[in-house]
């Protein structure tokens, strides 16, 4: 064991006293959360077209459909970088995306979670079935500029959507740091001594800190977006069928 890029030993009182004081804020920490999430659910809604048209396993479908008679939809816009490989899709939706996994939980509470991919649907839905996800997919390429507007394209956004009878709305918007609910990876980084191990944290000299923040490498790992590692490993094929430059 290297002690210079290792916390300080200590015995178990002195220990657990530095922890009990570090409770303290994170406590203070959950409920100034549980504050932000009282705050979101008292924000005002802005109505969207329901007809707005997508393409799913089955053809054409209007944004209504999407909520698969549930009364709300969070959707997640995954990018697509047209006419490139799999090895070349985004890294970040790569790792976003692929985290959630287990949707009934979401379902009980009447939520429906679905990909709106940018990109087309016959081509992407490849990716999808490459990386073993099972969530329900679709092509919003042709909907992205009448349900996104104007908002940040890159990092891809996760909107939040309730339906009224046949009427929806807009509720809630996030991107960046706010994607982070949807990557556990990220908060069990954050509990280990090292964290994430990226060069914007403040961490003691001497800690591994190997990721630069906002680059394609702190999510790839020899070319690919990491996770896709495991799937080639597997045997699966990550041919998503013809494709231009």
């Amino acid at each position: 064991m290297n002690t210079e890029t290792t916390p300080s030993v200590v015995d178990r009182a002195a220990y657990q006293a530095e922890l009990d004081a570090l409770r303290v804020r994170e406590k203070a920490h959950t409920h100034e959360g549980d504050a932000i999430a009282a705050a979101r659910r008292r924000l005002p809604m802005v109505e969207v077209d329901p007809a707005t048209g997508l393409v799913g396993p089955h053809g054409p479908v209007p944004l209504l459909d999407v909520f698969e008679g549930r009364s709300q939809l969070i959707a997640y816009f995954h990018m697509w970088h047209a006419g490139h490989p799999a090895a070349e899709q985004c890294e970040g939706c790569t790792f976003f995306n692929g985290q959630v996994r287990e949707l009934s939980y979401l379902h009980s509470r009447d939520v429906t979670y679905a990909t709106l991919c940018q990109g087309p649907y016959d081509v992407s839905v490849r990716y999808r079935d490459f990386m073993g996800w099972d969530v329900p997919w679709y092509s919003a390429q042709d909907a992205v500029d009448a349900l996104l507007g104007d908002r940040p394209r890159s990092p891809a956004p996760l909107v939040c959507y309730l339906r009224q009878d046949d009427r929806v709305f807009e509720t809630f918007w996030t991107s960046g740091r706010g994607l982070e609910p949807m990557a556990p990876t990220h908060g069990l980084l954050d509990m280990t001594a090292y964290g994430r191990q990226e060069t914007w944290e403040d961490s003691p000299s001497g800690w591994p800190q190997h990721w630069e923040p906002d680059t394609r490498d702190i999510m790839r790992t020899d070319g690919r977006p990491t996770a896709q590692w495991s799937r080639l490993d597997f045997g699966r094929s990550d041919d998503l069928g013809a494709t231009e430059r």
